[in-house]
């Protein structure tokens, strides 16, 4: 039997095995690599305080997703294969290490953040939009 999801060490392990997965992905690796050319070492951080915040609610994360993908969609067209693979990526790898009711929780939010991100972006496209 696996564990479930219960620290920021098991955060960690979970967004670094993720994006071990993501940032050599054919479909969404470039998004990563080329277009916003992240720094693994700024980046991780920040999505260990996104995802302990999410599923621990540790409150350590500062700042809007939101916005930010927005930001990047004007970059490059984000869309729904985006989302899908971003999804079984994280579902994928999160089936791998853990199991129990803060993975299944974790399954929930970003199958609902992919859902209001492909709205949200969409919405951004439309003269008058408002965040």
């Amino acid at each position: 039997m696996k564990p479930d999801i219960q620290s920021r060490a098991d955060i960690i392990l979970l967004v670094d095995t993720f994006y071990q997965q993501v940032l050599i992905d054919e479909t969404i690796g470039y998004i990563f690599t080329d277009v916003v050319k992240i720094q693994v070492e700024e980046h991780m951080p920040v999505m260990y305080d996104f995802w302990c915040s999410v599923l621990l609610r540790e409150q350590s994360y500062q700042g809007n997703v939101m916005l930010k993908h927005i930001a990047l969609n004007r970059r490059v067209s984000l869309t729904e294969a985006h989302f899908d693979r971003w999804v079984f990526l994280w579902n994928s790898t999160i089936q791998s290490l853990f199991e129990g009711p803060v993975v299944e929780e974790a399954k929930r939010r970003v199958d609902a953040m992919k859902q209001l991100m492909m709205f949200k972006v969409n919405q951004s496209k439309r003269d008058g939009f408002i965040q």
